[in-house]
């Protein structure tokens, strides 16, 4: 992967942030790959997101992952603080608010969200780099997170629920009425 160290002024201080480049030698894994090749944008142009269900690896791709090990030389950052420093697009596809993939906690399947790109060519790839940004419109979530931009107002819509109801129990009143 090719490194470029880009200086800049921020406030009071001086940061350096280095930002990785595609790398010379990028072979994707057979199953990346094959996903990619089944790639096809919908009729409104949209690449929707693709899914590696754990049962269909292959029993060496099932070791392998299980065996790799975290290069030493690398630092993954610990907190958010830490996190702000790092190379943007973010290097860290396993960290939970890495937008490139997300990992179902019950099955293991692995779902690719953007399947035609590779990291290095998303535009965003940190949920919270996008929540440190403030309020955005749907469309802009929609567009993030490659998802339509009424899937996005149904996740809201869960999410709200989800809140009300937490808030309702934990200050023992009683639910809302409609």
């Amino acid at each position: 992967m090719g490194e470029v160290t880009v200086n800049a002024k921020t406030g009071d201080s001086r940061v350096q942030l280095k930002v990785y480049t595609e790398p010379d030698d990028a072979t994707p894994q057979p199953e990346v790959a094959r996903l990619r090749r089944k790639v096809r944008p919908d009729d409104d142009g949209r690449v929707r997101s693709r899914t590696i269900a754990r049962r269909y690896l292959t029993k060496e791709e099932k070791i392998l992952s299980e065996t790799l090990p975290y290069p030493d030389e690398v630092e993954r950052p610990a907190t958010r603080q830490e996190c702000l420093t790092m190379p943007r697009p973010c290097p860290f596809v396993s960290c939970a608010h890495h937008l490139y993939l997300d990992v179902n906690p019950e099955s293991g399947a692995i779902k690719l969200n953007f399947p035609h790109l590779e990291v290095w060519e998303m535009p965003e790839t940190c949920a919270l780099d996008v929540a440190d940004r403030g309020g955005t419109t749907l469309e802009e979530v929609g567009a993030i997170m490659n998802l339509t931009r009424e899937r996005i107002r149904q996740v809201e819509v869960r999410g709200l629920q989800k809140l009300r109801h937490h808030k309702d129990v934990e200050l023992d009143l009683p639910p809302e009425r409609p």
